[in-house]
């Protein structure tokens, strides 16, 4: 209008050039307002609450249409910006129309579908607070680091310098996924073991308490120490030696206390537990905790321990002093008849690492505590720059293999071609709300376009309901015809996802369908009263209410899918049968008031 043409001659323009691609504040002012560069013709509105929401036309989903999404603002009535409240962005350059492949999974389904979008940036450049740009940060600060680092040497007796360190590592990880299978069968309480994590090297324990839960077991044991000459756990040095050598890699060279014995509660995981021994004490485990948590309350901290302590505390010092290299352990493969192929393959791989590491000659060197730190250091970083170029890497998608299956029944049912481009089946299921794939072959089988709107709406409910049951013997023909071709399409679908390596059988996948509220359906799109719904099935009345309501968006979106594949009768039945299923009191508007 010429009142709007007058306000942006005399209006001052504030110009925005930040790249952030965050999301805006609803209180953010217009000026602060961030915006990217590739965004066109934007409006900043200086509102206190508002809700940002893109909108594409179905012309943008098909490819007529250049243009991409627009951003709608949805504003409370009575907070419409006034016109000279309206500021103008300064327009940016055109991009080139990109296309775009993105996945959806709703309900085991996947949709491939293409986006065009020069005014939505879907690939926003890394931000300060973007994962990727912080790793590649991080990677660029350890390479620098890396470089910077003195190498090892290994020549002479370090010759062997690099396979002794691997050696190790590989023998704790075996040794701690032994215990993981191992220590859920055989530890419960009084079972003496020995403990091996950042806090304990090889300290003989007794289990006291076991936690319930089956799934992550915690151990609850009372484990020798050292006095502490420190009360803060910080100032205390690791447990564990600085550089291992044979004998503390090798074997269960156990932890005697240099001065006066003590003792502590911890908290065990499977992998902590080292060894499990042939030796079963007789005690109190809930009188020893009872004490022991006593003796944590300033109160009463200068207390003795009591009887039960102390005897288990004795016989866990005793049974250490007399078996310096490690008391008799059970073997997991003779003693717990454990026939797991990875207990077995572990317990065999360690004993041959053991084998390597007592052969070992870098030990021998008096250089070798040096060289090992050196290593040791390098070898950590490295670790870290591999993590955090798998990060950055493809790899790391953890559904990766899954959409790689997924894109395969997409190829295999015709829904994109070998390149990956999107073919008009896959533009139809595009436009499908939910169960996409059953959804588009239904449509093309030309399953839906006999029927009348109310048999088509009775038939989609079994895609909907979340109530499972039978659909009973009083159907008529052509709805029972109906549900046994719903089912034959699906069981083809879930063929397909099985031969492409999906985990998920047939049965499954053709079980997901739930008929139990086709005849109710059916009696509601021909004008029955909900008040005589209830006789018709045992179904809660509110889940009857859930399934009409998503069956009527469902009806929708298939309205919309078959306009645009050219099926202006199908169409016309689907916005038929949304209209007979939009009725009474299901559709009403809340009974409750503010």
């Amino acid at each position: 209008s010429e009142e709007i043409m007058a306000w942006r001659e005399t209006e001052s323009f504030p110009v925005n050039s930040s790249h952030s691609n965050a999301p805006m504040d609803t209180h953010t002012s217009a000026q602060e307002a961030p915006c990217g560069s590739a965004n066109e013709n934007c409006l900043f509105l200086p509102v206190h609450a508002c809700s940002v929401a893109p909108v594409m036309s179905n012309s943008v989903t098909r490819g007529l249409q250049s243009s991409g999404p627009t951003l709608a603002l949805l504003l409370p009535l009575n907070e419409v910006p006034k016109l000279t409240g309206l500021m103008k962005q300064k327009t940016s350059k055109k991009h080139h129309r990109q296309e775009y492949f993105i996945c959806q999974q709703q309900q085991s389904h996947l949709t491939l579908y293409t986006a065009t979008s020069p005014a939505l940036n879907l690939a926003p450049e890394p931000s300060q607070g973007d994962p990727a740009s912080a790793h590649k940060q991080a990677l660029a600060e350890l390479t620098k680091i890396l470089g910077a680092l003195e190498k090892p040497e290994v020549t002479g007796q370090l010759v062997d310098l690099p396979e002794y360190y691997s050696w190790g590592e590989e023998l704790t990880e075996t040794q701690s996924q032994i215990q993981s299978v191992n220590g859920l069968k055989s530890l419960s309480a009084g079972r003496v073991v020995v403990v091996k994590n950042q806090e304990h090297h090889n300290a003989l324990g007794v289990i006291l308490q076991v936690s319930s839960n089956p799934t992550s077991r915690v151990f609850t044991a009372l484990v020798l120490c050292d006095k502490p000459v420190s009360e803060d756990p910080r100032e205390r040095g690791p447990a564990s030696p600085d550089v291992p050598y044979p004998d503390d890699l090798v074997g269960f060279k156990l932890f005697l206390p240099e001065g006066p014995c003590d003792h502590t509660v911890a908290k065990l995981q499977p992998g902590d537990v080292a060894a499990i021994t042939t030796k079963v004490l007789r005690l109190n485990g809930d009188k020893i905790l009872e004490d022991f948590s006593k003796r944590q309350q300033p109160k009463f901290k200068k207390d003795p321990p009591s009887a039960a302590v102390s005897t288990a505390v004795q016989e866990l010092l005793r049974l250490a002093q007399a078996h310096p290299t490690g008391p008799p352990t059970l073997d997991p493969v003779n003693d717990l008849q454990l026939k797991d192929v990875s207990v077995v393959e572990g317990g065999l791989r360690a004993r041959k690492l053991e084998e390597l590491i007592r052969g070992a000659q870098c030990v021998h060197s008096p250089r070798f505590p040096a060289q090992y730190l050196k290593l040791r250091e390098r070898v950590q970083i490295q670790k870290e720059m591999e993590r955090l170029r798998f990060l950055l890497s493809d790899q790391s998608l953890l559904l990766l293999p899954e959409y790689h299956q997924r894109v395969e029944v997409l190829r295999t049912l015709g829904y994109v071609d070998e390149v990956g481009t999107v073919k008009l089946a896959g533009r139809v299921a595009c436009a499908m709300s939910s169960h996409e794939l059953l959804l588009t072959e239904l449509m093309f089988d030309n399953a839906l376009s006999a029927l009348r709107p109310e048999e088509i709406a009775a038939l989609l409910s079994g895609l909907v309901c979340q109530s499972p049951g039978d659909p009973g013997d009083q159907l008529p023909s052509t709805l029972k015809q109906g549900v046994e071709r719903v089912r034959t399409v699906a069981k083809r679908i879930g063929e397909v996802q099985a031969a492409c390596g999906l985990n998920q059988t047939v049965e499954e996948f053709v079980g997901e369908l739930n008929f139990g509220l086709v005849e109710v359906v059916y009696e509601w799109a021909r004008g029955m009263p909900f008040s005589e719904l209830a006789g018709l099935s045992g179904t809660p009345e509110g889940l009857v209410v859930r399934c009409i309501q998503r069956l009527a968006e469902m009806c929708r979106s298939l309205r919309g899918a078959a306009r645009l594949v050219g099926e202006p009768v199908l169409g016309a039945k689907m916005e038929t049968a949304a209209t007979l299923l939009r009725r009474d009191i299901v559709f009403a508007a809340s009974l409750y008031t503010q």
